[in-house]
């Protein structure tokens, strides 16, 4: 590593550093996006009625809520080197829980529960629990290494990194079903049972994480408590006092609070497209409701192949995020959401699985927007006291607000006429609030 100091008091780090610091993200958003994708067609498949899938998508953001401020607080005050330092431990720990729970989850429908039983559904309930806790400890070490070890001027390039490696990841994740089907692996199965190309899937992803994980916790040394606290000007028992989270929410810096007014917006929206996209597509394009035909299945499929066209579309527009010039943030980040908000009301209307690339490339660009922005707006705003425990906190404002979306859609579905594909329209008009709630934002950086 580089020992040229910066005002910011972190050295620079080589460009290899900084890939290896986010590397195991691309495992970890395989694992999440596998989950997403394909956790509606797993409980559908197995019996679940689309009235209660609210119920389900609840469980992965009420982990998150819980485990990751857990984790950022825990991790700030450990040192363990022999496991890997500060944040790496918990990687390792959330990484191996997480690959048991993949071999399990889309095993869901074949231990003899029988088809809609409670049995059936309550063991998928219970590992999709387990594998967005386990992810979710796996997930926030890689947000925390760049707070800790990148300076201000490299950590929209870190930042950028991680984007490109989680959108790398999900289009991994997405295509792996419809590429296993192409290659000759069973997409269909007995009524109750998960089809083998979804199985394969989780399979290859759980070896993915497996690996790309391994790779950050042998190539990267986080920096002991002295270096660390020298580099960020605070002394070494600051982060083993206090970090009573109340207090912390209270002294949060602004822009901590105005992104998260954005960021509710954003992934509200959000839980409706990972909870209803295969439902709205076999709707609207393949003209079924019955999650055991094979129309549905394919629609499924379908489903990751946009999943990846939204990836691919968040990789590209990230990098034309990345040539903004600072005094256009804002400018770049609501006008991304704006289109997002075009993509899924698109969605409603659109009866040609062909144009919603389209649909879904603009979606990709919001996506986009949501992973290039945030983080390195709040991580400027704060100082290196009590880092992990604010970003642990700071990740309530992806979960609250998917828990409150999944809540509103036993409301808001039947209202609706309990159709999947109309949800679309309230997705829409969230993700225009978000990109209109981007203007209360103001970028400061922390002294």
């Amino acid at each position: 590593m580089s020992e040229k100091s910066t005002a910011a008091g972190l050295p620079a780090l080589s460009k290899s550093t900084i890939w290896m610091i986010n590397f195991g993200f691309l495992g970890v958003q395989t694992a999440f996006t596998l989950q997403s994708s394909q956790m509606s067609r797993i409980f559908q498949t197995i019996g679940a009625d689309p009235n209660n899938l609210g119920w389900f998508f609840i469980l992965p953001p009420l982990m998150g809520l819980v485990v990751q401020p857990i984790v950022g607080y825990y991790s700030d005050r450990t040192w363990a080197p022999k496991l890997g330092g500060r944040r790496l431990p918990y990687l390792l720990l959330g990484m191996i829980v997480a690959v048991i729970v993949m071999l399990l989850l889309p095993n869901s429908g074949s231990f003899g529960f029988g088809y809609g039983s409670l049995a059936a559904l309550w063991f998928g309930a219970i590992t999709v629990a387990f594998l967005d806790l386990s992810s979710n400890v796996a997930m926030q070490p890689f947000k925390m290494m760049v707070g800790d070890m990148v300076n201000d001027d490299q950590k929209s390039y870190a930042y950028g990194i991680q984007s490109f490696l989680s959108n790398t990841g999900a289009v991994l994740a997405a295509i792996f079903p419809f590429l296993f089907t192409w290659f000759g692996v069973k997409n269909i199965a007995p009524k109750g049972v998960v089809p083998d190309s979804v199985k394969v899937a989780f399979y290859v992803g759980a070896a993915l994480l497996v690996i790309t994980s391994l790779f950050t916790v042998f190539r990267v040394h986080e920096y002991d408590p002295a270096t660390y606290a020298k580099y960020h000007g605070i002394s070494e028992d600051d982060n083993k006092e206090g970090g009573n989270w109340f207090t912390l929410l209270k002294h949060a810096p602004k822009a901590f609070w105005t992104v998260t007014l954005v960021q509710f917006f954003c992934w509200f929206a959000f839980q409706y497209l990972w909870t209803y996209s295969a439902g709205a597509i076999a709707q609207n394009v393949w003209h079924t409701t019955n999650a055991t035909s094979a129309g549905y299945q394919a629609a499924g499929n379908w489903y990751g192949v946009l999943a990846a066209v939204q990836s691919i579309a968040a990789v590209i527009w990230s990098y034309v995020l990345a040539k903004v010039p600072n005094k256009y943030h804002k400018f770049g980040y609501s006008g991304s959401l704006l289109l997002g908000a075009l993509g899924f009301l698109s969605v409603f209307f659109i009866h040609d699985q062909w144009t919603l690339i389209l649909s879904y490339t603009l979606v990709g660009i919001a996506w986009a927007g949501m992973n290039t922005y945030p983080l390195t707006i709040v991580t400027n705003a704060l100082t290196g006291k009590h880092m992990g425990t604010y970003l642990g906190l700071f990740n309530g404002s992806i979960c609250l607000p998917q828990i409150v979306a999944s809540l509103l859609s036993f409301a808001l579905f039947p209202l609706l006429g309990a159709s999947q594909v109309n949800m679309f329209i309230v997705g829409a008009v969230v993700m225009a609030l978000a990109a209109l709630s981007v203007g209360t934002i103001k970028e400061t950086y922390a002294v």
